[in-house]
């Protein structure tokens, strides 16, 4: 009954005209920066952040949370008909979804896509909302210690997140924290970091660094790259799949969806890891693996339905805990903040319009999807057609505009600007910038909730381990710590075995 109720108060918030609005408008860019190849979700939702101030904190998740999900459908689209993913989560749909363009069936390619996709996030979605309730009834127990050590292990589950090596994933996250720092103390009045530049006294914006590290680097890295987008037909006919098709298909999408979801929970899972599992599970339970590779429509049934799950119950952690599981995740904790609502524990306590009403967009969202998709298709083939260097100048002009909106400072476009060469260092020296962005968010929290702790405990520290929530917080992130150095622990020993065995 609890759920009911619960649902119908989402569907007061989602069905609103303005939010239906901007499911639509989240849906459609989401699509077209997924089809587009070079974009990606990341850079995108970093540029339109500046448009979530003039939003309520409902209207502004539910746009970018259409984003990411709708970059998922659109990255097949590119990956099918280009073999180029739009999305890196549709890398394994290039696989079989090419080969079946190669032999005339795009269409039930991008249809079974669609459809799996559809179905996929419908499942998660309510996945979502029959766990939320048991997760957060927590909430009520968390206090500042509590908070302290979740932040830790958000912080340590960044490392997870980080593709590179753990010592860089963690110097990122020492130097994000330290940047967070910057300004005055709230506690002492004292200017931190400022360098006695008046206009760094509150501090860096969060605009400005994530435009800064995720925008401007994506662009300077996908100029760098070589362009090749010959379409295998420049318009796709026949969108039905067989009856065949659906026969072979609905099973792997049911199975991408369980597995989807699943890993869509875990630090570093989300779409990608979710996509390449399904595609792997579906060649490993098939009688004839051979066709995997030449065609075989559960190729792209399968982890279609996987990457969107994933990406959809990725919002699980993100909510009602305030752990980001992938960067995108990352972002929308920093939206969240611009309109002061800190996610965790307590958010759907103390938001439940905000909280019920992104779950219930997700179902309407992914109506639209299908709607935008299919019928539309053909114009998504036409805007494959377009240089991605004739895209970088207006994209640079929005970005633009996005940090004047903050302040209405050239200085914030000069910091701009100066924090994307450092980001696109950070690409060159494989630093994944997302454990840098999350030191930078929970910064100031950590410090808020340790000084808290500190004064209801008159300065004793073992106020984190004596309160079992907060303790056993602490000891997952440190078990995650060790289950993450321990390959490269071992990795160094044999190493020095075989340097002491050579001498």
């Amino acid at each position: 009954m609890e759920l009911i109720d619960n649902l119908s108060l989402g569907l007061s918030v989602a069905l609103t005209p303005v939010n239906l609005i901007y499911v639509f408008v989240g849906a459609l860019i989401g699509t077209l920066i997924g089809v587009l190849p070079g974009i990606g979700p990341l850079a995108t939702v970093a540029m339109l952040l500046p448009l979530t101030f003039t939003m309520s904190p409902a209207s502004g998740l539910i746009m970018i949370a259409g984003i990411y999900y709708g970059a998922q459908y659109g990255g097949s689209t590119s990956a099918i008909l280009v073999r180029m993913p739009g999305e890196s989560s549709s890398v394994v749909t290039i696989l079989d979804g090419h080969a079946m363009a190669l032999q005339g069936r795009a269409g039930p390619a991008l249809a079974i896509a669609a459809i799996g996709s559809f179905i996929a996030g419908c499942f998660a979605t309510f996945l979502i909302a029959a766990a939320a309730p048991a997760l957060g009834a927590i909430g009520l127990k968390f206090h500042a210690a509590e908070y302290f050590s979740l932040m830790v292990l958000g912080l340590i589950a960044a490392v997870v997140l980080s593709h590179g090596a753990i010592l860089s994933a963690i110097g990122m996250i020492l130097l994000g924290l330290l940047v967070g720092l910057i300004g005055t103390d709230v506690n002492s009045g004292i200017v931190r970091f400022a360098g006695g530049i008046t206009a760094l006294y509150d501090g860096l914006d969060f605009v400005i660094v994530a435009m800064g590290l995720f925008a401007l680097p994506e662009l300077i890295t996908n100029l760098e790259r070589k362009e090749d987008r010959r379409l295998v037909s420049t318009t796709v006919r026949g969108l039905m799949p067989t009856r065949e098709d659906i026969r072979a298909s609905w099973k792997p999408i049911i199975r991408g969806a369980w597995l989807g979801s699943a890993l869509g929970i875990l630090p570093g899972g989300g779409a990608i890891l979710s996509s390449f599992a399904s595609y792997a599970l579906e060649k490993k339970l098939s009688r004839t693996p051979e066709r995997f590779g030449k065609g075989a429509i559960e190729g792209v049934a399968g982890p279609e339905a996987a990457n969107n799950a994933g990406a959809q119950t990725s919002f699980i952690p993100m909510l009602t805990l305030g752990i980001p599981t992938n960067p995108i995740m990352a972002l929308m904790i920093g939206a969240l903040m611009i309109h002061g609502i800190a996610p965790g524990p307590r958010t759907m306590m103390q938001h439940p319009d905000l909280f019920w009403g992104l779950i219930v967009s997700m179902w309407i969202g992914n109506l639209a999807l299908v709607i935008l998709n299919l019928p539309l298709i053909n114009l998504w083939v036409r805007l494959l057609r377009v240089p991605y260097r004739l895209l970088v100048p207006s994209i640079l002009v929005f970005i633009s505009i996005g940090v004047l909106a903050v302040k209405g400072s050239t200085f914030d476009i000069l910091m701009t600007a100066f924090i994307g060469l450092i980001g696109y260092v950070f690409v060159k020296l494989d630093c994944e910038p997302a454990p840098f962005l999350l030191g930078f968010i929970l910064g100031p929290l950590m410090e808020e909730n340790f000084r808290r702790s500190l004064i209801v405990s008159d300065g004793d520290l073992s106020i984190f381990v004596t309160r079992p929530i907060s303790l056993t917080l602490l000891l997952i992130a440190a078990g995650l710590l060790v289950l993450i150095a321990a390959p490269m622990f071992r990795k160094t020993r044999q190493m020095a075995f075989a340097e002491e065995a050579a001498n």
